[in-house]
């Protein structure tokens, strides 16, 4: 189901964007606490906006593509979140990537071909 491929793609994106979006919002949040002022600081945290418009995108696109293909389908495909994290982690956070999680991440998108066929 070729037709898949491309949804699931930017499923994924954008889940692993809001997930990139959230570790922001966390690394710009400061020490939390029940104060007034603290609570106003994060309600202009614009990462915070950016963690919520990313997730809810993407999981209104995965009720459509639950709606539209199986659930065996669909979901494994979910994984290749993992591997836009991976770039994500070194293109935003500077992450270092060793050689073998490169590797689990192409057995990952192996998988998600052999999936989507």
């Amino acid at each position: 189901m070729w037709p898949l491929l491309p949804l699931a793609i930017a499923q994924s994106l954008l889940l692993a964007a809001g997930q990139m979006f959230l570790k922001l919002a966390l690394r710009d949040m400061g020490t939390p606490a029940w104060q007034w002022r603290f609570i106003a600081s994060q309600l202009t945290n614009w990462w915070w906006l950016a963690t919520g418009a990313s997730l809810a995108a993407s999981a209104l696109l995965w009720m459509y593509i639950l709606r539209r293909y199986p659930f065996s389908m669909a979901y494994p495909l979910t994984s290749m979140s993992y591997a836009f994290g991976m770039v994500v982690a070194m293109a935003v956070f500077h992450e270092s990537v060793g050689p073998q999680r490169w590797l689990g991440v192409a057995l990952i998108m192996a998988g998600c071909c052999l999936i989507a066929k």
